[in-house]
């Protein structure tokens, strides 16, 4: 998460740097969004095959490599490029986690246990925006990628030193019956199509508004990129915040809260976002706009572990591909409205969308489970 958030609040300086308005430079963010997407299809039949943590700790290595050359990028072309090669390979390491979480975790108690390796993904949130602004701000843009090169290499060394003791607990899973097979599955379960479009939805307004936000921080109130940098990065502490809590909220509040209340919580904290005349109120507005998130998002991921259990990687990955198919969407159509459109506004009716889509979200899980209660 953090190799992917850690443009956000360099966009105004790659601009300046590499004399290209926000729409182009833009597309570190978007390019990457879509190589990795993209590979979502090729990384959970692979993850199912081979194994889903030598597979992540390969794909780690390969980020390491792809930060590098990235720090040492002589234009936007070259650093989009780097980008997307980073991407291709960053593109295993979350939905093969997920699915690897599901291989040995029991459905009644996963939801839970993700919320508990939910705290790696709100952190990169934190680190990637924080450090991001703040290294951009001091040492210049290209240390960013340095940070990030060096904690994957940490990672990778320690992930190959737990191998031999992790990697059997992946092979007591179904066998995969065949990849296309279970995309048709998918395709004509009826559920699984209302899902991903819910993933479809949430990619392009919840993460492509994240990604502008720094942006629209800096340009409106005039902050410097490294405050306004820090002011998102408290989108992470609020996910974390949830991780922290996730226990009792989550018997609070079940899965139809949880979409409910997360939606609802994400989109007014981003209408405070949109229309305050005053930057400090943004603070707590992010935080809530992430517990809000991790409330939201949670559920999204106990549900896509269980989408296709007979091939739990490539089923986890479909979701992943949509999700961030959804994220490349929304930068470059939020990107392409920046042009036509105060920030206020576009921030502010995506804040909405996303109220509905909580809404829909549970109203959708509500009527799964009480179909299926009546199957049993």
């Amino acid at each position: 998460m953090a190799v992917q958030r850690i443009c956000d609040p360099m966009l105004p300086e790659l601009s300046r740097i590499f004399n290209a308005p926000i729409r182009e430079v833009s597309q570190v963010i978007s390019f990457f969004a879509i190589a990795y997407g993209l590979m979502q299809l090729f990384y959970g039949p692979v993850g199912d095959r081979f194994g889903k943590y030598r597979v992540v700790m390969l794909a780690a290595i390969a980020c390491t490599v792809g930060c590098g050359v990235s720090a040492l990028s002589t234009n936007l072309a070259f650093l989009v490029a780097a980008r997307v090669g980073t991407a291709l390979a960053a593109a295993a390491i979350i939905p093969l986690s997920l699915a690897w979480v599901g291989d040995v975790v029991h459905y009644e108690n996963r939801q839970e246990t993700l919320a508990r390796v939910g705290l790696g993904t709100m952190l990169g949130i934190t680190a990637g925006q924080l450090f991001g602004g703040l290294l951009t701000d001091t040492l210049g843009w290209r240390w960013a990628f340095v940070l990030v090169a060096g904690a994957f290499a940490v990672v990778s060394f320690l992930m190959w030193q737990q191998l031999a003791h992790l990697e059997p607990t992946t092979h007591h899973t179904h066998t995969p019956t065949g990849f296309f097979k279970q995309l048709r599955q998918v395709a004509h379960n009826p559920w699984a199509r209302v899902f991903l479009s819910i993933t479809l939805i949430e990619g392009a307004t919840v993460f492509g508004v994240l990604a502008v936000t720094a942006a629209h921080l800096h340009q409106v109130h005039h902050i410097s990129l490294t405050l306004a940098g820090g002011t998102t990065a408290l989108f992470g502490l609020g996910g974390m915040a949830y991780m922290a809590t996730a226990k009792m909220t989550i018997r609070r509040f079940g899965e139809v809260g949880l979409a409910r209340y997360g939606g609802i919580a994400f989109g007014l904290a981003f209408l405070v976002i949109a229309f305050t005349p005053w930057w400090q109120m943004a603070l707590p507005a992010c935080f809530v706009a992430g517990f809000g998130f991790a409330m939201f998002h949670n559920t999204m991921q106990a549900k896509a572990t269980q989408m296709v259990p007979t091939a739990r990687g490539t089923g986890v990955t479909l979701f992943a591909g949509f999700l961030f198919l959804g994220q490349s969407l929304g930068v470059l159509v939020l990107a392409e409205l920046f042009s036509h459109f105060s920030s206020d506004f576009i921030l502010g009716a995506d804040a909405m969308v996303v109220v509905g889509l909580g809404l829909f979200l549970s109203h959708a899980i509500a009527k799964r489970n009480a179909t299926q209660a009546d199957h049993v």
